[in-house]
C-alpha cells in the first residue's frame, strides 16, 4: 500500500488535533474530489513499518487528540488489508484517543456486506475505529457548513454504537469523539 501524506498536526479532519494518514488508491473517483492524486494506487511512497513508528510515535503528546484515516480510500481492498493490523496496534497503544475514518463506500451497504472487500478485514478495521464518516462526495450536495464532511449526503457515524445496536448511530455535534 502506498500513501499519499502524513500530517502530524492536522485540525481539519476530525476534532482537536490529530495525526492524518491520507493513503493512495481509490476507485470511486467523485466529481470535484479534493484529492484526486490519491485515486492513484501507486501514488506517493510505501507504506512501512518506519512511518507506523513514526505515527505511534506523534501521538503520544496529551494535545493530540486522535487520528484520522483517509485518502484516497481505507476500504479499497488493497488498502484495508495492509492498514488493519497497523490500526489494532495504534488502538491498542492509544484506546484513549479518538480514531476517524474517511470512506466514499456505504457502511450498510458496501462495507457491513463485505460488497465491498473482504468482509472479516472490514469488521476488524471498524472494531479500531470510532467514528466513520461514509459515502462519496456528491458536488450537487456540497455544503461548506457542514462539519467535517463536504457533501450533506455523507454521514458522520459512531462506529461502535451502531455495532453494537445493529443500527446506525450519528454523531450528534456537540460530544467530543
Amino acid at each position: 500500500m502506498n500513501f499519499a501524506k502524513i500530517k502530524y498536526y492536522d485540525i481539519s479532519n476530525g476534532p482537536g488535533v490529530r495525526t492524518s494518514l491520507y493513503v493512495s488508491g481509490c476507485r470511486n473517483h467523485c466529481k470535484n474530489c479534493f484529492n484526486p492524486e490519491t485515486w492513484d494506487f501507486a501514488y506517493g511512497e510505501p507504506f512501512t513499518e518506519e512511518q507506523e513508528r513514526a505515527i505511534i510515535e506523534s501521538m503520544r503528546p496529551d494535545y493530540i487528540k486522535g487520528f484520522t484515516l483517509l485518502g484516497g480510500d481505507p476500504f479499497e481492498p488493497e488498502n484495508a488489508a495492509r492498514l488493519v493490523t497497523f490500526m489494532e496496534k495504534l488502538r491498542a497503544e492509544y484506546p484513549q484517543k479518538s480514531i476517524w475514518c474517511f470512506t466514499g463506500y456505504d457502511y450498510e451497504k458496501d462495507i457491513l456486506t463485505g460488497k465491498h472487500g473482504d468482509l472479516s478485514v472490514n469488521m476488524r478495521l471498524l472494531h479500531t475505529l470510532d467514528v466513520l464518516v461514509d459515502g462519496r462526495f456528491v458536488e450537487e450536495l456540497k455544503d461548506l457548513n457542514l462539519r467535517f464532511r463536504g457533501s450533506s449526503n455523507q454521514r458522520i457515524i459512531l462506529v461502535k454504537p451502531s455495532l453494537e445496536s445493529d443500527e446506525v448511530v450519528l454523531w450528534d455535534g456537540e460530544s467530543f469523539v
